[in-house]
């Protein structure tokens, strides 16, 4: 497919996140989207990456996991991403993607949630951000042998909170109670984007987030 034809593609799936958008009402005391609007949304996003990149790449895999549920945020979410695949294919750095590695892979998605700060989109980009800080809290257990599953009364085994590992991680002195207490503040800023209380925390707070988590993962590297 041609470059325009892929960018003709990509900028409907943006017009249909929009959309999806204008739907938007408030239920109770949460903000939904319109479900069919959203689920036809998703899916034609998915196919899309899955026919450009293939679904082991990290926009495809990130899409699937942010993308999910009627919250307007999980939306935005999609929409940043599709944004940014428009911008990789407008600039020929499409075919020019390799497989990155874990620390590459973090640097883009926090390189991607800068951009939709910049764009005034702060609800995604603290899900995105979040995202980032919860994984790489995940590996600096396992680096340190820290176990990331516990198991239920019934045998089954489930990952532990972000919140409990925070804890556990500090207990083992991996970094300190400064690091616990702006850890368990960004992790609480992604749970409110994350279920539309959108009015709980500010773009500034969303900003001081992507700079503390940058600091903290160049500090704390794996």
């Amino acid at each position: 497919m041609k470059t325009e034809d892929l960018v003709k593609s990509v900028d409907l799936l943006i017009e249909k996140a929009s959309q999806v958008l204008s739907t938007a009402r408030t239920s109770g005391y949460r903000t939904v989207v319109e479900e069919e609007l959203f689920n036809e949304f998703r899916a034609s996003s998915l196919s899309f990456l899955n026919k450009l990149f293939g679904t082991s790449h990290t926009y495809y895999k990130e899409f699937d996991k942010n993308v999910a549920g009627t919250y307007p945020s999980r939306t935005e979410s999609g929409r940043g991403i599709l944004q940014a695949v428009k911008t990789e294919i407008e600039n020929g750095w499409l075919y020019q993607i390799k497989d990155f590695i874990s620390a590459e892979i973090f640097s883009d998605f926090l390189e991607m949630a800068e951009y939709l700060l910049v764009n005034k989109y702060k609800d995604p980009a603290a899900v995105m951000i979040g995202s980032v800080l919860e994984e790489h809290i995940r590996q600096l257990c396992d680096k340190n042998s820290i176990e990331t599953f516990t198991t239920d009364s019934k045998g089954k085994q489930k990952p532990k909170k972000a919140d409990l590992l925070n804890a556990e991680l500090t207990k083992a002195n991996v970094y300190n109670k400064l690091d616990q207490k702006n850890i368990t503040a960004w992790l609480d800023l992604r749970n409110n984007a994350a279920h539309g209380k959108y009015s709980e925390y500010n773009k500034d707070q969303v900003d001081s987030m992507h700079r503390g988590v940058l600091e903290f993962l160049g500090r704390l590297s794996i």
